[in-house]
Formats: C-alpha cells, sequence, structure tokens
C-alpha cells in the first residue's frame, strides 16, 4: 500500500504523530468546529502532488461508476401516500450524478491508502469524540471507500446521510458550480424536525451554509443529521470528491434500496445486513 507521506501533507497535519501536541491541537481545532455546526475543514490536508495521484485514479476507473437519473427525496425512500402531499418525505427531486463503488480501490489505490493508514481512524474518531467502541469503519464492500462523479449539469438534490459520519476529500472541482451547502443538525436521533426541512427544502432558510472545497481539502461532516446537497456542476471538467465512511456500529451496510439507487446493484451482504441500524431515522 502506498506510503501516506506520498498524499497527505503530514508536516500540517500529523495525523502519523498520535500524542504529540501538535496532532493534539489539530484534534482540539476540529473538535471546536464540529461542535459549533457539524462540519470540519482541514484545507490542504492531501498535498499537490497527491491530488495528481488522485486524480489520475480517479480518471482511470471514472467509466466503472454507476450514472444514475431519477427523482429521490432527501430520504432516499419511496413515496408514502398517507402523508400531506407537502410533507418533505413526498418532495422529489432530479438527481443526476454517479458513484465509482469500493471495489474498484484495491489494495494499491492511493484514494484506499488514506483510509486505511493505521492512524486515520483514530484520528477521525478522536475529532469526533467518539469512544472506540462506537466507531467503525463502514463494512459495506461498494460504499466504504468511493468517489463521487458530477459531470456538467448534475448535482445532487437535498438529502441526509445514512451514515452518521461522512469525510470526504476533494480531488477535482468542475469548471463553476458544485458548491456543497448545508443545514447543520438538522434533525436529531430523536426528532425528524419535519418543519425544519420542509423550510430549508421550500428556499430561503437561514440555517443553510455554502461552502467551496478545493482540491486537497478534506472535510468531516456529520450528514445523518444535517441535510445536504451539491449545486450542479458547470463546464466539461468532471467534479471528483472521495468518500470515506464511517458508522457507529460495527458491521454496519447499506440499506438495499439506497444501494441499488447508487450503486446500480446490490451484493448478498446487503441484503443479509438489511435491519441492521442504530436508530430508526428514515435512510
Amino acid at each position: 500500500m502506498m506510503q501516506l507521506a506520498y498524499l497527505v501533507d503530514l508536516g500540517r497535519y500529523p495525523i502519523d504523530r498520535p500524542g504529540s501536541s501538535a496532532c493534539a491541537q489539530l484534534i482540539a481545532d476540529l473538535q471546536r468546529d464540529l461542535a459549533a455546526d457539524g462540519c470540519a475543514v482541514l484545507p490542504e490536508f492531501v498535498h499537490e502532488a497527491g491530488i495528481a495521484r488522485l486524480a489520475a485514479e480517479a480518471d482511470a476507473v471514472a467509466d466503472k461508476g454507476h450514472k444514475s437519473f431519477s427523482r429521490t427525496n432527501a430520504y432516499f425512500s419511496k413515496d408514502d401516500r398517507t402523508l400531506p402531499e407537502t410533507h418533505p418525505v413526498r418532495q422529489f427531486y432530479d438527481r443526476s450524478n454517479a458513484f465509482i463503488p469500493a471495489d474498484n480501490f484495491g489494495a494499491g489505490s492511493p484514494l484506499r491508502a488514506i483510509y486505511e493508514f493505521p492512524g486515520f481512524m483514530p484520528f477521525i474518531r478522536e475529532a469526533l469524540g467518539e469512544p472506540e467502541d462506537r466507531f467503525f469503519r463502514y463494512d459495506d464492500p461498494l460504499a466504504d471507500v468511493i468517489i463521487n462523479m458530477v459531470e456538467a449539469g448534475q448535482g445532487f438534490p437535498w438529502h441526509f446521510d445514512t451514515n452518521n459520519y461522512t469525510v470526504t476529500l476533494a480531488i477535482q472541482n468542475g469548471d463553476g458550480g458544485g458548491e456543497f451547502e448545508y443545514a447543520p443538525m438538522l434533525r436529531t436521533p430523536a426528532d425528524e424536525n419535519y418543519d425544519g426541512v420542509a423550510r430549508v427544502l421550500a428556499g430561503g432558510s437561514p440555517l443553510v451554509r455554502k461552502l467551496v472545497l478545493q482540491p486537497g481539502d478534506l472535510q468531516i461532516f456529520r450528514g445523518r443529521y444535517s441535510l445536504h446537497r451539491v449545486a450542479p456542476v458547470e463546464g466539461p471538467r468532471r467534479r471528483y470528491v472521495g468518500i470515506f465512511s464511517f458508522v457507529e456500529q460495527e458491521g454496519m451496510c447499506g440499506g438495499v434500496e439506497r444501494t441499488r439507487q447508487l450503486y446500480g446493484r446490490v451484493l448478498p451482504r446487503h441484503y443479509e445486513r438489511e435491519g441492521l441500524r442504530t436508530d430508526a431515522l428514515r435512510d
């Protein structure tokens, strides 16, 4: 597996030196940002040479991405006709982008080298303030480490993530557009806050924030609780974002319906673990 120094700016982000004062300060800074709005960014976490390697990898497997064009709601669930027509669950939007599944990133993958570096998961876990027995890699063979690929005119409408913590790495931006917008911590494990979701979907909510990530930026985001979207990309250059996923329960895997929507296929493991969730929130 590729050495981390070939990818990450370890001078600025010493995740290879856990327990050092520099690493402790970095973690404290991230904890502060996450406490404020569920989002923290490490600018230029991957250096220029590392980004070149990651972009080349993305280009090499771009044809493996599952492109989908559909209408979906914020929960990736089916319509529920027992609810009023104005309910957020019944608001469907066009979704058009692609995900390159995790089984395209093998042992020699630079993207996987970051995800599986022994110090990476503990670093993220400490930043999130999670105990060791409630923080694991996503045990999904199609979705633990993936690339989101967006082309001209495509984007991702408002949605919540299935897994509690999402860590993303900006690899390549489009020529324009592609801004990340989010409404921080809009719901909790005990409260869907449908009224708040409805206000964001209607537009003009003061809770919405906009973030423009640059190639090499690492983002830690509580996407299970924060409604978010990606604005349509402009121009011929693709937008690539690597996604590293972590969950609270060992063995968690994506649901069948959502996995089929995002990757165009499911594996036996998805059926076997359909009910293994830590909450009763809509997907």
